[in-house]
């Protein structure tokens, strides 16, 4: 094997590394989780956003919140009618996304968390009762 036939064996290699990290990266961009569904919509809707996150202030209405080993316990003010987004920064696949009312009469959201990922979780919380609209955003670590 002569230098030439190294040479040009070297530069394949190259390319062929060059080839999977482009695909590798296309791969991983698609469950970016950085990237919002209906950014722009959210952009115009942000007053009504603002106003949901300061009735939590106002209204002493912050969810607590409570990990077990199997579950999250979120226990609201009063009975709500609620939509909980759990996101996981590292990856969109593993969001978990719940809508309903609390349940009993301690106004519980309860969450099953033994299919989920350690880590960071970002908590989306949005719920209303009586009339107002509530928005609460935080993030935990299981």
């Amino acid at each position: 094997m002569n230098w030439g036939t190294k040479i040009v064996m070297g530069m394949f290699a190259f390319m062929m590394f060059i080839v999977g990290m482009v695909i590798y990266m296309f791969h991983v961009h698609g469950r970016d989780a950085l990237i919002e569904e209906n950014y722009y919509e959210k952009g115009i809707n942000y007053n009504a956003e603002y106003d949901a996150k300061q009735n939590v202030l106002n209204d002493d209405a912050k969810p607590k919140i409570t990990i077990t080993h199997t579950q999250i316990v979120i226990q609201l003010k009063d009975s709500a009618q609620y939509e909980l987004v759990l996101m996981r920064p590292a990856n969109s696949d593993d969001d978990v996304k719940r809508k309903g009312n609390t349940t009993g009469t301690s106004h519980l959201i309860l969450v099953d968390k033994t299919k989920m990922a350690k880590g960071m979780w970002f908590i989306n919380l949005s719920w209303h009762a009586g009339g107002k609209a509530y928005l609460f955003k935080n993030d935990i670590t299981l």
